[in-house]
């Protein structure tokens, strides 16, 4: 049996409490706003918006309609209508609120280390939802990307000796940077990493990802790392003067946290 009431969800006698208000006044979408993050709710708003980031870099998102993502650990995310990842995003941590202004709505995301800080501001708010979801499921996966980068964060000298990880998931202008460390020689490393043979695209990312450091005084080495590259790609990234280093995906099962469907429906 299901059925709408109160601003409920009824699934054969289980209530999934929610609330949800369409197309609301500002004085509205900040109520409920409020509302979800006194209730350490997940809040979805759809909105059109504009957004300022500011940290090591500086990025300003034109106006345009967004889906809005803020959960209760911190995390805030901003998706544009195509492409799997965010387009802006602040990670679990962060100090989230908001903020009623003359000029509408502002939600602020804060990060203090390092310091980075994204403020949204809410043109016109079609819909915001927040609930109380409960979730303890987790994802059995092996092989990805992100555990190189957890091995290489672990286990540093299976990059190279002497090498110091300092930031994972780094964000730029031009996207996120995988792992970003020191060498022994105190030299700035910019490594991006690939589960399966690397190629020209992977070069391309990568000086995207170095271009963003071009006032650094210092020489900054841009590093793929991958199972194997081809022949023309390792042929381009010679040529920028940045490296190859071969390495393969671990296969050890690693458990992390992520958001599932099934406590919905329990």
């Amino acid at each position: 049996m299901f059925y709408k009431s109160n601003n409920r969800i009824i699934i054969e006698g289980i209530i999934i409490k929610f609330k949800t208000v369409e197309n609301p006044t500002n004085e509205e979408a900040y109520q409920i706003i409020m509302e979800g993050f006194d209730k350490k709710a997940m809040l979805i708003i759809l909105s059109k918006c504009h957004v300022e980031y500011e940290g090591r870099a500086r990025s300003i998102l034109e106006s345009g309609d967004r889906l809005i993502l803020i959960k209760k650990d911190g995390t805030f995310a901003i998706h544009q209508e195509l492409n799997l990842d965010p387009v802006n995003w602040q990670a679990p941590g962060c100090k989230n609120k908001v903020s009623l202004t003359d000029e509408g709505i502002i939600l602020t995301s804060k990060k203090m280390k390092p310091n980075e800080e994204i403020k949204v501001f809410l043109d016109e708010v079609y819909n915001v939802t927040y609930y109380n979801c409960l979730d303890t499921k987790d994802l059995e996966i092996r092989g990805y990307e992100k555990h190189m980068v957890d091995l290489a964060w672990e286990k540093p000298d299976i990059i190279e000796k002497g090498f110091r990880p300092t930031r994972r998931e780094y964000q730029t202008e031009n996207g996120f940077i995988d792992l970003m460390g020191i060498d022994s020689e105190d030299k700035l490393m910019i490594l991006e990493f690939k589960s399966r043979k690397a190629g020209m695209n992977a070069v391309k990312q990568l000086k995207r990802y170095v271009d963003c450091f071009k006032d650094n005084k210092e020489f900054v080495r841009g590093i793929i790392v991958a199972p194997d590259i081809t022949i023309n790609a390792k042929e381009e990234l010679e040529s920028l003067q940045m490296e190859f280093i071969a390495m393969e995906a671990p296969l050890t099962l690693i458990k992390e946290d992520v958001s599932t469907l099934d406590s919905f429906f329990k």
